[in-house]
């Protein structure tokens, strides 16, 4: 998912610019220091004292010039009205955290009024017209039938081995549609602009499976899949890119 952000970042402005980015529910950081090294100007909210506390300690090993350009605010991402003015940043990150809100849309509006002309809202959700395709794949046959009734999956252990990428789709919580959440997009005044379909295959790999030996054709599959229709509309997890105009 990082090359698809990437992608979007310099296909939309100009070379060298340092961007000022808010990342939403960073977790520990890993996305917000990616970019911080990059030299943007990096503003990470999170709210579980865990990640806050690793995301310090990952920015304390960083050189004076990276930790001059990445804070940390202790908040939820619900309350940027609180701390910023409309328009202060070029790009909006929201990565695993639509999942874990009830009523996503207010989280959605909010996070749009951050951005400046032409920014980059950058969401990744569980995608909720596959939620039958884990379950199906791994055989258990009254789940799949169960997933195709609703938008929301059953609990199941969270891990945080990956990241970059919010809890395994099997995770409690919401999924989102890629057409209601088109819809909604449209409706801020940041429609979709592209859209990537994430863990296409390697959604059925046991929590804890060792790295394969071949794992940069790996990575290439799954990048080719998640750009390629019919495949990006069953994987697990769907990355959306919406422009504020």
């Amino acid at each position: 998912m990082a090359r698809q952000l990437e992608e979007q970042i310099v296909g939309r402005f100009p070379v060298g610019k340092r961007l000022r980015v808010l990342d939403v529910g960073m977790g520990r950081g890993t996305q917000a220091l990616r970019l911080a090294r990059a030299g943007h100007q990096v503003t990470g909210l999170e709210h579980e004292p865990g990640r806050i506390a690793a995301a310090r300690d990952a920015l304390a090993g960083e050189p004076e010039g990276i930790r001059e350009r990445m804070r940390i605010i202790e908040s939820d991402g619900r309350d940027t009205g609180v701390h910023f003015r409309p328009g202060s940043f070029d790009v909006v990150l929201c990565h695993g955290v639509l999942m874990h809100v009830a009523e996503p849309d207010p989280l959605i509006a909010g996070l749009a009024r951050m951005l400046a002309p032409g920014g980059l809202l950058s969401l990744l959700v569980r995608n909720g017209d596959a939620l039958a395709m884990l379950p199906g794949l791994s055989g258990d046959w009254p789940g799949a039938l169960a997933a195709f009734r609703t938008t929301a999956r059953l609990p199941h252990s969270r891990t945080e081995a990956d990241e970059e990428a919010p809890p395994r789709p099997g995770a409690e919580g919401r999924a989102d549609r890629l057409q209601k959440l088109t819809a909604t997009l449209a409706g801020i005044g940041a429609p979709l602009h592209t859209w990537y379909g994430v863990r296409v295959f390697t959604d059925t790999a046991a929590c804890g499976t060792a790295v394969p030996d071949d794992l940069e054709t790996l990575l290439a599959v799954e990048e080719k899949a998640g750009r390629t229709d019919p495949y990006r509309g069953v994987a697990a997890l769907l990355h959306l890119c919406g422009v504020r105009g």
